[in-house]
């Protein structure tokens, strides 16, 4: 385990084992010669995470741990270290990286390449804090998985009324392609439900979609962007456009408009925020939105003041988009680009250490598609437009392809085709969240409930009769 060579070489640290830096780790692993370089990579996962799979995970249409890709088993020759890195100083050509074991550690290094990625952009929103979850890591889609399953189970024991339907209200904040997806999919999730649960009804759901721009997918057109608000809308969805979240605090969306409701679930998806480690604790030169500058060849600086040893690509680097007739544009931060930008990165770095000219990143769209539930998407190539239920066989066969290694591949396809013939499977494992629960519970029912709430349970299992009186007045 370790390096791809024993020999003193090129030190080259990879800050971040997403899309972009998995792909350049890997790409470095087939095409380095034994003896050009030792190659380490930090991150505090022991995966990557194929996040447009995401959205089909809260639904339960993929099993979680086939959308990860393990580090330590594709990258054989590359010192894997996890833990976050907090701070780069590349004039000293050194990173400070916190372990996972909490202690701190210096690393030195001779060339950086910086893929940390992005985080969940917040607000100062009351109750965000306590009451969202966000949506880029595999746990928090199946942490929003098991809540909604949860919700069904205990709207199921309750009468009628504004609690049963608080539980089983769902709003998604944003409007992007991760915001739209996972509405969809847990609205294609939820009716589906209503077949196992016969106590609840259509009317016992709402979903809302809040975005505080006028058109939701701005990566399509108009067209197809009102398409997909009309198509959610009469499957029952409520989209709130130009609109905002002032307040969630208390189980209860308060929204711009003046609109309240109470919530069971809310997530939040409103875009990309900047890696605090790249906006703010790094030499390397940011631009305004806190992404680091870099040149169309990957390499970090401008074309007139290139960053010797300094390379960064995807979601925390602002790359030059050659394809798009706009001057200035920038590629936008999705994984058809981080995924080709760690490519080429590993192509350049190879390049640059045998004295050979880097080449650009240039990368034409090969489209965007969008799944909005089982059956149900949106595809957009130019002016060509597919809906229904072609463009989620679209959507289902490009990112099969794209889901690094076959061993994935294999996965993803026998749950899709088992749940063809068994459906998905509802089972939810929130206790997951308290492995020892059970244990430290001793078999006794009210364990888990609180105070005086636990001593009037064990009453009314002790003397049923009280219980029959008290539900009677």
């Amino acid at each position: 385990m370790g390096s791809i060579s024993g020999k003193t070489s090129e030190k080259i640290l990879i800050v971040g084992g997403g899309y972009a830096g998995f792909y350049t780790a890997w790409g470095l692993e087939k095409k380095l010669r034994r003896g050009e370089a030792e190659v380490t990579l930090v991150d505090p996962h022991g995966y990557m995470t194929y996040q447009p799979f995401l959205p089909e995970v809260t639904a339960g249409s993929i099993e979680a741990r086939h959308v990860m890709v393990s580090l330590r088993g594709h990258l054989r020759r590359t010192t894997i270290i996890a833990g976050h890195t907090t701070s780069i100083d590349h004039a000293h050509r050194t990173a400070t990286v916190r372990t996972n074991d909490g202690a701190l550690r210096e690393i030195r290094y001779d060339t950086i390449v910086v893929t940390a990625g992005a985080v969940t952009r917040t607000f100062p929103v009351p109750g965000i804090e306590q009451e969202a979850i966000g949506l880029k890591h595999v746990e928090e889609a199946v942490a929003i998985r098991d809540q909604l399953l949860t919700a069904f189970d205990r709207a199921a024991l309750l009468p009628p009324g504004n609690e049963r339907r608080r539980l089983l209200t769902v709003t998604v904040v944003g409007g992007g392609f991760t915001g739209v997806e996972v509405f969809g999919e847990l609205l294609s999730l939820a009716t589906s439900l209503l077949r196992s649960y016969p106590e609840l009804g259509r009317d016992d759901l709402a979903f809302h979609l809040v975005d505080s721009n006028k058109r939701i997918l701005p990566e399509v057109t108009d067209e197809p962007g009102r398409w997909v608000v009309e198509h959610l809308k009469r499957r029952g969805a409520r989209i709130h456009l130009g609109t905002q979240v002032v307040s969630a605090a208390d189980g209860r969306i308060m929204l711009s408009t003046g609109e309240s409701y109470g919530n069971g679930l809310l997530i939040w998806a409103a875009g990309n925020g900047s890696n605090p480690v790249v906006a703010r604790n790094t030499d390397l030169p940011v631009d305004e939105r806190g992404l680091v500058r870099v040149r169309a060849d990957l390499r970090v600086g401008t074309d007139d003041a290139p960053v010797p040893h300094a390379w960064a690509a995807g979601d925390n680097a602002a790359v030059p988009d050659l394809a798009s007739p706009v001057p200035g544009a920038r590629t936008v931060p999705n994984a058809q680009h981080a995924v080709r930008q760690g490519k080429l990165l590993a192509a350049n770095l190879v390049a640059d250490l045998r004295g050979k000219q880097p080449r650009q990143y240039l990368h034409h769209s090969l489209g965007v598609v969008a799944t909005l539930g089982i059956g149900q998407g949106i595809f957009q190539y130019r002016r060509l437009v597919i809906k229904g239920f072609l463009a989620w066989l679209m959507h289902r066969g490009y990112h099969v392809l794209a889901v690094p290694t076959w061993e994935r591949k294999v996965r993803v396809l026998l749950v899709w085709v088992s749940a063809v013939f068994f459906g998905r499977d509802i089972i939810p494992l929130a206790t997951v969240q308290r492995p020892r629960a059970a244990f430290l519970a001793g078999g006794d029912p009210f364990a888990g409930i609180d105070g005086a709430q636990a001593d009037l349970a064990r009453e009314a299992a002790a003397r049923p009769e009280l219980s029959v009186v008290r539900d009677a007045g």
